[in-house]
This record gives C-alpha cells, sequence and structure tokens, in this order.
C-alpha cells in the first residue's frame, strides 16, 4: 500500500485531517476492524449434516416399509386367488395350494 495517498475505499471512516496529520508526523495509522463472527460454535455447520443423515434415514426407513405394504399385499393377492382356483394337477399329480377352512 502506497503511505502516500488517502486509503479511499480501504478505510473510509478516517477522516482527511486526521490522515493528513499522520502522514506530516510520520506517525502510523492504526485502523481497528470488528470481527463480525460470532463467538462459540457455529451451529448451522454441525445441525446441517445430522439433518441430512436423518432424513436420509428416515426416507430409507420409508421405503422399507413401503416395500413390507406391497409385499403383504401381494401375498395376500396370490392366497386369495390360490383358494379361489381350488387345487391344480399336472400329470396326475394334484397340488393342493390352500387349506379347507372347515
Amino acid at each position: 500500500m502506497d503511505h502516500r495517498t488517502p486509503p479511499g475505499t480501504i478505510a473510509p471512516h478516517i477522516p482527511a485531517a486526521d490522515w493528513q496529520r499522520a502522514q506530516a508526523t510520520g506517525q502510523p495509522v492504526v485502523i481497528v476492524v470488528h470481527s463480525t463472527e460470532p463467538a462459540g460454535i457455529p451451529w448451522r455447520r454441525i445441525v446441517i449434516p445430522f439433518a441430512v443423515a436423518g432424513a436420509a434415514v428416515a426416507g430409507g426407513w420409508g421405503l422399507v416399509a413401503a416395500l413390507c405394504f406391497l409385499l403383504d399385499a401381494a401375498t395376500h393377492t396370490a392366497t386369495v386367488i390360490a383358494g379361489a382356483a381350488g387345487p391344480i394337477g399336472l400329470g396326475g399329480i394334484t397340488l393342493k395350494l390352500t387349506r379347507n377352512k372347515t
């Protein structure tokens, strides 16, 4: 940085008179920059991965539940069809798919 030119957009809060006086006497200009970062743990950086993992787990369990429901419905449908069809015979071998209700 050139010390003979005013800072312009780097530090616009320094009054021109103070800048000129510091340049004339050779005193250093101290610029204090306040930090805008909050103190403590940045919770967003920690919570977002847990939220994504939780959503993935919930989605996986939803997929398992949907698959179980579909398999149950398919089994029930196959049982109803087999009960209505009666025994199946092929070449003298008879296969009874369901039990009697008696």
